[in-house]
């Protein structure tokens, strides 16, 4: 077990665990600061987030709070998409072997994509209007919630990053959820999408189970400690401080 690593994940699985955020926007530019290859790292990644969303999606299953529904028109655009992303890598890849260099700048704007939607969530979350959107029902914005899947699932299956933050945001304006089902819905439809992105990582050899197994050891324990201690600190500052960690983590890989 390398210890290093299980300290990367105890630190992320703590800033998770202690303020929601996404833990792919800083895992994954993390692994690749520490040598990691891009195209490892993001599958890595897309594995690693598929078992730790395997036990949101159980909690939430238990209470309740997954809309089916939702859930399913996202995932009949963001699957597919996913795969489209995938293969487009590996096509760029046996062309012009800069697959590792599309990565990197994908992620760079991505990641500040993601953080412009967390400070939105983060100050916003409460204070948006009712629009015509949400008043729609979900028959009528099947083709709308289809149009989310493929943008976003594009971006997920090309970086790992935005399988939770960019989604809840489009549910966030789109849709009238109350929290607890936005959340839940969020992370089920968000295991489908890593989960299927990460299956064909896996089957093209760009994850490294080793590295996704001492990474579990140490943010496993590091969500439990952050979520134990959440209530205790002021969110809104720690999330904003974070948020702009990323976008310099983003602005960074474009350089």
């Amino acid at each position: 077990m390398s210890i290093g690593i299980a300290v990367m994940g105890l630190f992320v699985g703590f800033l998770v665990g202690l303020t929601g955020v996404g833990g792919a926007a800083l895992l994954t530019p993390i692994l690749i600061w520490a040598g990691i290859n891009p195209s490892i790292a993001v599958g890595t990644d897309l594995v690693y987030n598929s078992i730790t969303k395997l036990f949101g999606v159980f909690q939430h299953w238990r209470q309740k709070t997954i809309n089916f529904t939702l859930t399913k028109y996202l995932a009949i655009g963001s699957i597919p998409s996913a795969a489209a992303a995938f293969g487009v890598l590996q096509l760029f890849e046996a062309a012009f072997q800069n697959q590792e260099q599309i990565i990197k700048q994908s992620l760079g704007f991505v990641l500040i994509l993601v953080a412009i939607s967390m400070v939105i969530r983060t100050f916003f979350d409460n204070k948006l209007k009712p629009n015509r959107w949400q008043l729609k029902s979900f028959y009528e914005k099947r083709n709308l919630t289809i149009g989310i899947g493929i943008i976003f699932g594009f971006i997920v299956g090309l970086t790992s990053i935005g399988s939770g933050s960019l989604f809840a945001l489009a549910m966030l304006y789109f849709y009238r959820l109350p929290s607890t089902e936005l959340v839940g819905t969020d992370i089920a439809h968000a295991f489908l999408l890593v989960t299927a992105a990460g299956l064909l990582h896996a089957n093209a050899g760009s994850v490294d189970y080793s590295l996704v197994g001492n990474l579990l050891v140490g943010s496993i324990p590091g969500v439990l400690i952050g979520s134990t201690l959440s209530a205790k600190v002021p969110a809104k500052p720690l999330r904003t401080v974070i948020a702009g960690i990323i976008i310099l983590s983003g602005i960074k890989l474009i350089v």
